[in-house]
């Protein structure tokens, strides 16, 4: 399956001021499978380290010397390291906060090797004491899930994605390809993009299938919430995240995530479950000019999940036995379906940036009720 994104890594790779670049996005969107495809298709020779899976791979770096770093890790592959023709990827680099460090090091010293990491709970790492991203020394990238574009390149149909490509606004669009195009839209909304649905999807065709791979996916979200002991009751994430859920579309309430839940409790779960990738806010925007973030209403707030699919998983949806099958569900949530859809397209309209997508929306304050689901910059103009 192919990845938007990686056209963004071919560009960093060829830079010649080159920075070390750390991938970021939430478990389970490709990471790894992205960095493992993209060696593979520069043929470059792949090194590669998962801290997580082996703690003590990180005394490789305890000392801040690169040449000495290649050599143990010719060492440890018993074979000499070319940096020339090789990948440095370092894996969930969240689990050796003292690696980040290492990172500046490497580029700043061993330009001509391309040092690439990861990090699902990164955010985690870097607001303990002691650790610190050397800014202005690396560059970063985000993975979101799959969009509809590259939904579209999974299942093979490049002539459809082609017109939708070519298309511009004010141009009409043919009957039989609006037709088509919905059939499939309707189908990703069922399906969503996380890879390891995606993947299910294309190979068997089966909406039971895709959604016990998506009721699998969050249970395994759900037991990394062990991963946040220590910062917040693993229950009270599970509640805020069925909150989210549950309100979806409209604005975030508090109040509404549980009896007897503070606050700042249900504040400072949300926060975790949006350092962790897996709830995205948006912004109340005044929308008066550029930037949107300019003047937010701070309290005002839209609350999304990361993917459609935890939200068909949280919501129990039933699959039917083909597809599409959204004409079987209840209006309120294919509301909601199409509002978390629209979130995700959202996020993954400029794929080049650094920093992470961000949502706004507009709501009139007092008098008549009025609302716009979603704000976007294109051009210098609010769209």
């Amino acid at each position: 399956m192919e990845r938007l994104l990686s056209q963004e890594l071919s560009s960093w790779l060829k830079d010649p001021s080159r920075r070390a670049l750390i991938l970021r996005g939430a478990r389970q969107v490709g990471k790894t499978w992205l960095v493992r495809e993209f060696a593979r298709q520069q043929e470059l020779e792949l090194v590669e380290l998962n801290f997580e899976r082996d703690p003590e791979q990180v005394k490789v770096f305890e000392k801040a010397d690169p040449q000495r770093i290649l050599g143990n890790l010719g060492l440890m592959r018993e074979r000499e390291i070319d940096p020339g023709k090789s990948l440095l990827f370092l894996d969930e680099i969240q689990a050796a906060p003292s690696v980040l460090q290492s990172l500046r090091w490497l580029s700043e010293e061993l330009p001509e090797l391309p040092v690439l990491a990861a990090g699902s709970l990164l955010e985690f790492a870097i607001r303990k004491p002691g650790c610190s991203i050397p800014v202005g020394r690396v560059s970063y990238l985000h993975l979101e899930p799959m969009c509809f574009r590259e939904y579209l390149g999974a299942h093979g149909q490049d002539p459809l994605l082609q017109i939708l490509k070519d298309w511009e606004p004010g141009n009409d669009i043919d009957d039989v390809v609006h037709a088509k195009a919905s059939q499939w839209y309707e189908r990703f909304m069922m399906v969503g993009g996380m890879p390891a649905v995606v993947a299910v999807d294309v190979t068997q065709d089966n909406p039971s299938r895709c959604r016990k791979q998506q009721r699998d996916l969050m249970a395994a979200f759900r037991e990394d919430f062990a991963k946040y002991v220590g910062r917040m009751d693993p229950y009270l994430l599970d509640g805020t995240l069925l909150s989210v859920a549950a309100q979806l579309g409209g604005k975030f309430v508090y109040a509404k995530v549980g009896d007897g839940v503070k606050e700042h409790q249900a504040k400072r779960s949300l926060d975790l479950l949006e350092q962790a990738r897996l709830v995205t806010r948006a912004r109340h925007s005044l929308a008066n000019g550029i930037p949107l973030g300019g003047e937010i209403k701070v309290r005002n707030m839209k609350a999304f999940l990361l993917d459609i699919g935890l939200l068909h998983a949280l919501q129990r949806t039933p699959a039917s036995s083909v597809f599409p099958a959204m004409r079987d569900l209840a209006p309120t949530i294919r509301g909601r379906l199409s509002e978390q859809l629209v979130s995700q397209q959202v996020r993954c309209l400029d794929p080049g940036k650094g920093e992470e997508p961000t949502l706004y929306y507009w709501q009139r304050d007092g008098g008549r009720p009025g609302e716009i689901d979603f704000l976007v910059e294109i051009d210098q103009h609010i769209v």
